[in-house]
């Protein structure tokens, strides 16, 4: 018969058997994988800015592309990678979203291209686009609530 075991030497046995966490080397990481993405998409704005695009359409090309980049690189399975290496470094940009989106839709491909992929696609990234949205328009109707000239 197995003792039962008080919190206490339950917490104790459970810190015990854990896998240690590097957290120094876990920031740096992300410290640095997150400022490559960054940098690339920097290097990206200004070769279009260098192009002569206005600043505005040059900062939209710059996120459809990081975004491509993070769904693409998703597809053929190398975000994940990059992400088990940089952590959140690799999840806070653009492209860590991308991923979030097209990582649901990977697995369910095998069921099918709608119920599937189409049905599965925002599983996870679906609940953060609700309520930005609604954060937005709550925002939105708060500012012309308070901007409203009599």
């Amino acid at each position: 018969m197995e003792q039962k075991r008080t919190k206490k030497e339950y917490v104790e046995w459970t810190q015990k058997i854990a896998p240690k966490t590097h957290k120094f080397k876990n920031m740096i990481l992300a410290f640095i994988v997150g400022g490559i993405i960054c940098t690339i998409g920097q290097v990206i704005l200004s070769l279009l800015l260098k192009t002569g695009m206005i600043k505005e359409d040059a900062a939209s090309l710059t996120t459809l592309l990081m975004i491509f980049f993070g769904a693409f690189l998703t597809g053929i399975n190398v975000y994940d990678d990059i992400s088990r290496v940089g952590g959140a470094g690799a999840a806070i940009p653009v492209t860590g979203f991308a991923n979030s989106i097209v990582s649901p839709a990977m697995e369910y491909k095998k069921e099918g291209y709608v119920m599937g992929v189409g049905a599965k696609m925002f599983l996870i990234a679906g609940p953060v686009l609700v309520y930005g949205i609604v954060a937005s328009i709550i925002a939105g109707i708060l500012y012309y609530i308070f901007t409203m000239r009599a």
